[in-house]
């Protein structure tokens, strides 16, 4: 048997797991939950990972024992070095038969090595939210990714909660809402099954589930197509948070990655950007008016291929791995900004 390279993109709420061989084709597929381990732990995002690549040979008909000869791991919390190395350890003494050896990075990372190896921007904004730069010296800069306590602007986290927080400063009389509440607070007690707001509290304290008060963000944006102008006013607010996570790292791009046909590159990841109809206003609005627009255009690019392709790729640069690719295949450009043009 040839050569197979496994990766995984695990984000907050779901991860994809693919198998390729040293000729880039597609072996097999598996799908799960979370791989992040500060959410999970670190002993049940190993075994997540092992179920994962476990299911995808199970379904290219590769026995269990037969290990990969890599895995790239690219994680949501895998930002830290020293705790990517413990969960390494952890997966080569527990499953030694998973992987001969393994490239673990951030799910932005992961993501970015799907469109080139040669540096770039990930803005991811799903479940949470991150924006990397990794120039091609290898120098990283990040903004945002802190988590929802500290730091998850643009994400469908953050844009329920803030749909959820003009009602209830509203309702206290402790500050208007910028538009009338009532489709808003009617989409919100329907998503929470509550009837006052006091009813909501267990779903943000006792029994706190981030991914489903994230959930309400598909909702919200319907209710926003469909004319609710409270809705509309909270995506504007996170294309503008998402161009400012933008705009923070372009400003250190390296001029090859600013000289690019199209500009800089800037891979967008995560189901928010499905509403790129409801976030364009702001975020093109932010970069024209917070004056520190990037160095020339940016291109927005879409994958157009598997999660987890990338930390395949990923797995294979690092660790100097025959995996033939042809990243043009993997992407769509779906916006170009250019300050003159826009």
């Amino acid at each position: 048997m040839c050569s197979l390279i496994g990766g995984i993109e695990g984000g907050a709420t779901h991860s994809h797991a693919v198998i390729l061989s040293a000729a880039g084709e597609l072996v097999s597929v598996a799908q799960g939950p979370t791989t992040n381990y500060h959410l999970i732990g670190m002993t049940e995002c190993r075994k997540r990972i092992a179920d994962l690549i476990t299911e995808a040979k199970r379904n290219a008909g590769i026995a269990p024992d037969v290990p990969l000869e890599a895995l790239g791991l690219g994680l949501s919390g895998c930002e830290l070095e020293e705790s990517n190395v413990e969960l390494q350890k952890g997966l080569e003494r527990n499953y030694p038969l998973l992987s001969r050896r393994y490239a673990i990075g951030s799910d932005t990372e992961g993501s970015l090595a799907a469109v080139s190896n040669r540096g770039g921007v990930t803005c991811i904004a799903g479940t949470g939210s991150n924006t990397l730069l990794i120039n091609p010296d290898g120098g990283k800069f990040q903004c945002r990714g802190w988590g929802h306590m500290l730091g998850d602007e643009g994400s469908a986290w953050h844009i329920s909660w803030r749909a959820i927080k003009y009602c209830f400063d509203d309702l206290d009389r402790f500050e208007d809402a910028p538009h009338p509440i009532d489709a808003v607070w009617n989409l919100v007690r329907d998503h929470f099954r509550i009837k006052t707001q006091r009813d909501i509290l267990d779903s943000f304290y006792k029994n706190f589930d981030k991914a489903f008060v994230a959930s309400l963000c598909k909702r919200l944006a319907d209710v926003a197509r469909g004319g609710d102008p409270l809705a509309a006013a909270v995506f504007r607010e996170a294309g503008r948070h998402l161009a400012k996570s933008v705009a923070s790292v372009a400003a250190r791009a390296a001029p090859e990655l600013t000289s690019r046909e199209g500009g800089l590159h800037v891979l967008c990841v995560g189901s928010v950007w499905l509403s790129w109809d409801l976030l364009r206003d702001g975020f093109v609005d932010c970069l024209r008016s917070e004056g520190r627009p990037p160095a020339g255009p940016l291109s927005l690019l879409r994958l157009t291929t598997e999660m987890g392709i990338g930390s395949a790729l990923m797995a294979a640069d690092r660790l100097g791995l025959r995996l033939d690719r042809d990243y043009t295949k993997n992407f769509h450009v779906f916006y170009v900004y250019n300050d003159e043009a826009n």
